[in-house]
């Protein structure tokens, strides 16, 4: 079989120190090309230090990072030539006109003058500012500025998009909107790292996701992994008829069960672990003779496996 293509991102014990604090300690990462990559973890967890020294403006104290076959800190420029980095806050010139400002950093990258036009107008139509795009910068929205902030990124064409917050500060529709432009740029081909502490959108917007907490890696691995790895037992909430005291105690009788308790006007059962058959829960109910009225499983949201996985530290 052809050997297989490397990962669009591989550190290994990748480490930075800031005088005597770890920022980063022995992270081992690998994101696949493809992937719409999520990077959790509270301030000062290590999450900016990674994605600077991924885009080379950090040299690693100790270990290694690969950036799409290339050595970071060998190879920076060839790195640099492919990939878009867009910090949590950057400059933007304001008296400048958007699409101004978009053709100047696609001649510091050298597109030839007729291709730079007709590049400026693809980014531009991509992230939705082609109504503004005779606008003076700095009468923009905050959420303008961010979709103007990526069309920058991806003026050439970058296989390896570095997003630091990029919905940082912006409202529920523009957080949407910006949203929906990494997912149509995960569908042309393009991998993305966000790192984000909107937890609830990364859920639906990401197929894998790495948690790190003051400088360690914590968890790596698909979305759904971490609710498996970190969820003690599934949990179920149940209505019956009526009878809700024998309804518990049938429950709590069963070895598989943890517990049963009423809560928001039903009862709420939790399996021993994961492992564990959940359909003993409507078997117990309905063999000791009561009416089954409604089951239902609860699902954790990737923001409470955060809450319960982390505590909170920062460097």
């Amino acid at each position: 079989m052809p050997p297989l293509p490397p990962p669009a991102v591989q550190t290994s014990g990748l480490t930075r120190h800031y005088g005597s604090l770890a920022a980063l300690s022995q992270l081992d990462l690998t994101v696949q090309k493809g992937d719409l990559f999520g990077f959790i973890g509270s301030n000062g967890a290590g999450k900016t230090t990674t994605l600077r020294i991924l885009a080379t403006f950090l040299l690693p104290s100790a270990g290694s990072a690969r950036v799409l076959g290339y050595d970071i800190v060998e190879q920076a420029d060839n790195v640099r030539r492919l990939i878009g980095y867009m910090p949590d806050f950057f400059g933007v010139y304001r008296d400048m006109e958007v699409t101004e400002y978009l053709d100047f950093f696609g001649a510091c990258y050298k597109i030839p003058t007729a291709q730079r036009e007709r590049t400026v107008q693809d980014v531009i139509e991509l992230v939705g500012l082609s109504e503004k795009k005779g606008a003076l910068i700095g009468a923009l929205s905050r959420g303008m500025q961010q979709r103007l902030g990526l069309a920058r990124v991806l003026v050439h064409d970058p296989q390896l998009l570095l997003l630091d917050e990029p919905a940082s500060g912006l409202d529920p529709r523009a957080r949407i909107e910006v949203m929906a432009i990494l997912q149509e740029l995960q569908r042309l081909g393009k991998t993305i790292i966000i790192s984000s502490h909107i937890l609830s959108e990364l859920q639906n917007l990401c197929n894998r996701v790495a948690i790190i907490e003051k400088g360690k890696m914590i968890y790596t691995g698909p979305v759904q992994g971490v609710r498996d790895q970190f969820e003690a037992g599934r949990v179920f909430w149940v209505k019956v008829a009526d009878a809700h005291e024998r309804a518990m105690d049938l429950l709590r009788a069963r070895p598989e069960i943890a517990g049963a308790e009423w809560k928001d006007g039903r009862i709420r059962a939790v399996l021993r672990d994961r492992e564990a058959d959940p359909g003993c829960v409507a078997e117990t109910l309905v063999r000791g003779g009561l009416k089954l009225v409604g089951l239902e499983e609860e699902e954790l949201g990737l923001e409470e496996v955060f809450l319960r996985v982390t505590r909170g530290e920062t460097q």
